[in-house]
């Protein structure tokens, strides 16, 4: 079976570094990344990856616009998202999920427990 493949979208660095080290080592997923909401568009469309981690809070276009623009393109439409999100007030999980999104992942994560957390929220079997 091929490896799945993870796209990260946040502006922050070291949260990408981080998740992408602890999903291609403990996961054994291959992995991309993009430093903004406009890069991963255009990565996700050309990439075609099995899901995206989505951070909500970055400068130009945020995670929701992200997803928004994700949901509307056919070619990505159908790619699952995970939010990676400070932004754990329950109001703010009862809007992620009425725009459509599966889950978030509180930051900061637990990098040795990311990938199962991602293959739980997926129902992935490893």
């Amino acid at each position: 079976m091929a490896a799945k493949r993870i796209l990260i979208i946040d502006d922050e660095d070291d949260i990408r570094e981080v998740a992408q080290l602890s999903l291609e080592a403990v996961g054994g997923w291959e992995v991309a990344t993009a430093a903004s909401g406009m890069e991963g568009l255009e990565k996700a469309a050309a990439e075609q990856p099995d899901a995206i981690l989505l951070d909500v809070m970055m400068p130009d276009m945020d995670g929701i616009a992200t997803f928004q623009q994700l949901q509307a393109n056919p070619t990505t439409g159908h790619i699952p998202v995970i939010l990676l999100t400070a932004k754990v007030q329950s109001a703010d999980r009862q809007r992620f999920a009425q725009l459509g999104m599966i889950a978030a992942i509180d930051k900061p994560f637990d990098p040795m427990e990311l990938a199962d957390r991602v293959t739980e929220i997926l129902g992935w079997n490893c």
